[in-house]
C-alpha cells in the first residue's frame, strides 16, 4: 500500500492512498490515477480521502482482466465504485466517471433540498401577507 499524501501541493487536504494486487505500480499508472483523482478534487473539494485499489485477476476473461475500486470519503455517506476492464487505464477512467456522476447527483440532490425549503419559506411569507 502506498501513501501519496504529499504528492502535490493540492493534495494537501485529499490523502490518496493507493493499493495494488498483482499489478505491477509504475509511474505512468500512478500519474494517471493523481490526474483522474485531481478532476474529482474538483467536483468536491471537501473530500477527505481517496482509497484506489488497483488488481489484476489471470483467471478471469480477458475483457475483465482489470478491476480498478474507488472509495471517496466524504462527509456523509462514502462513495464507491468498481468497474473490470481489459484495460487498466479504462477501469481507472471508468471509476472515475462513475464518481463523478455520484458526485454530481449528491450536489443535484443538496440543492433540490436546499431550493425546496426556500421556496416553502416564501409560500409561507406570502400566504402571511408580509
Amino acid at each position: 500500500m502506498l501513501d501519496f499524501s504529499a504528492c502535490c501541493l493540492h493534495f494537501e487536504i485529499m490523502k490518496l492512498i493507493l493499493s495494488t494486487h498483482n499489478v505491477t505500480l509504475t509511474k505512468s499508472i500512478e500519474e494517471h490515477v493523481v490526474k483522474r483523482i485531481e478532476k474529482l478534487d474538483h467536483f468536491d473539494r471537501r473530500a477527505i480521502d481517496a482509497r484506489v485499489t488497483l488488481e489484476h485477476d489471470h483467471k478471469r476473461v480477458p475483457e475483465k482482466q482489470f478491476t480498478c475500486s474507488m472509495r471517496l470519503a466524504v462527509h456523509g455517506p462514502d462513495l464507491f465504485a468498481e468497474d473490470r476492464e481489459s484495460d487498466l487505464y479504462a477501469a481507472i477512467d471508468r471509476v472515475t466517471k462513475k464518481i463523478e456522476q455520484q458526485i454530481r447527483k449528491r450536489h443535484n440532490k443538496f440543492k433540490a433540498h436546499k431550493h425546496k425549503d426556500a421556496a416553502k419559506l416564501k409560500n409561507a411569507k406570502r400566504d402571511a401577507g408580509v
